[in-house]
C-alpha cells in the first residue's frame, strides 16, 4: 500500500513538473546542445553545417575583433558593476531613512528599470547628442565643453556605462530589502558604546548586507557580460568599434555575415567566461560574505 501510494505521488509529481521539464528540453538544453555542435561546423544556414572541428575556436584567437569585443565588454563590466553596485547601496541608504513619501519615492527609482530598453536608448541618445542634447548644454552652463559622447571613440563606452546606471532601480530594490532585514538592536548597541554613523556603515550594515551585496554583483557581471541593447541601438558597435561588446559581435557574424558556426563558437567561449567569474566571486564569497546564521566563524 505505501509502496502504491509513493509511485502514485512521484507520478503526479512528474506530471505536474513535465511542462517546465519539455520547455526546458526544448528550448533550453535542445538548443544549448545543438549550438555546441555548430559551433564545431561551418554553417552559413544556406548550405548544410560541414564539420570542421575546432577551427572556429582557434580562428577567434587570430581574430583581431573579437578579441576587441572582449576587452570593450571587460572594460564595461569592470567599470559599470562596481559603479551600479555603489550608487545602488547609496540610494538604498537614503531612501531607507526617508520617512514620508517613502513607498512614492521608491516606486519612482524603480519605474526606469522597467521600461523597454529601446526606448531607453534613444532617449540616452538625445540627451548625449553633441549639438542639442541636454547634457552638453547643462555642462555649458558651467563653462564646460562636453564631449562628442557617442560619436566620439573615447568617450562613446562611458557613456554606454553612464545609461546603464539607469537601470539601477532593480539593484535598489533589493538592497532596500537587505538594508530592512537588520535588526535595530545592532545600531542601537553600537551608538551605545559609541560608534558613529561610519562605523555603524562598516561594521554593521555593510557585513549584514553582504549576502545582497553578493546576489547584486553575480547579477551584475552575469547581465553586463551579455549587453547588446544599448551598444546595438545607440552605436551599433562604433565608432571604430569602440562599443563592439561581444554579444553584438555575435549577432554581426550570425546575422550580419550568416556565419552561424562561428557565432555559436563566440557564444560558448562568452558562456566559459561568465562562468568563470561567477565561480571565482562564489568560491570568494567565504572570504567576505557573512551571514547571520554563522557563529564564531562556522555556520550554526
Amino acid at each position: 500500500m505505501i509502496k502504491r501510494l509513493s509511485r502514485s505521488n512521484t507520478l503526479k509529481f512528474y506530471l505536474l513538473v513535465s511542462p517546465w521539464l519539455v520547455g526546458f528540453v526544448v528550448f533550453v538544453a535542445g538548443p544549448m546542445v545543438y549550438s555546441m555542435y555548430l559551433s564545431m561546423t561551418r554553417y552559413t544556414m544556406l548550405n548544410p553545417p560541414s564539420w570542421i572541428g575546432l577551427a572556429n575556436y582557434t580562428n577567434l584567437l587570430r581574430d583581431a575583433r573579437f578579441l576587441k569585443s572582449l576587452r570593450v565588454t571587460a572594460t564595461y563590466t569592470f567599470v559599470g558593476v562596481p559603479l551600479r553596485l555603489i550608487f545602488a547601496f547609496a540610494i538604498a541608504l537614503m531612501l531607507n531613512n526617508i520617512r514620508r513619501g517613502k513607498d512614492f519615492i521608491r516606486t519612482v527609482y524603480y519605474l526606469p528599470s522597467v521600461v523597454s530598453g529601446v526606448a531607453v536608448v534613444v532617449l540616452w541618445r538625445w540627451l548625449f547628442n553633441p549639438e542639442v542634447g541636454l547634457v552638453n548644454h547643462i555642462l555649458g552652463w558651467f563653462g564646460i565643453q562636453g564631449p562628442g559622447w557617442l560619436y566620439d571613440p573615447d568617450w562613446a563606452l562611458p557613456a554606454l556605462i553612464i545609461m546603464s546606471l539607469w537601470g539601477v532601480g532593480r539593484d535598489v530594490v533589493i538592497f532596500l530589502a537587505g538594508l530592512q532585514g537588520i535588526g535595530v538592536q545592532l545600531y542601537e548597541a553600537a551608538r551605545i558604546d559609541g560608534a558613529g554613523g561610519w562605523q555603524c556603515l562598516r561594521y554593521i550594515t555593510v557585513p549584514m548586507i553582504s549576502p545582497t551585496i553578493f546576489f547584486n554583483l553575480v547579477m551584475g557581471i552575469i547581465g553586463s557580460f551579455q549587453v547588446f541593447t544599448d551598444a546595438y541601438v545607440a552605436t551599433q558597435g562604433g565608432p571604430m568599434d569602440a562599443t563592439l561588446v561581444t554579444v553584438l559581435y555575435l549577432y554581426l557574424q550570425a546575422f550580419g555575415n550568416l556565419r552561424m558556426g562561428y557565432a555559436s563558437a563566440i557564444a560558448w567561449v562568452l558562456f566559459v567566461i561568465i562562468m568563470f567569474f561567477t565561480l571565482l566571486i562564489i568560491r570568494s564569497s567565504t572570504v567576505w560574505v557573512f551571514y547571520e546564521t554563522e557563529i564564531g566563524g562556522k555556520k550554526a
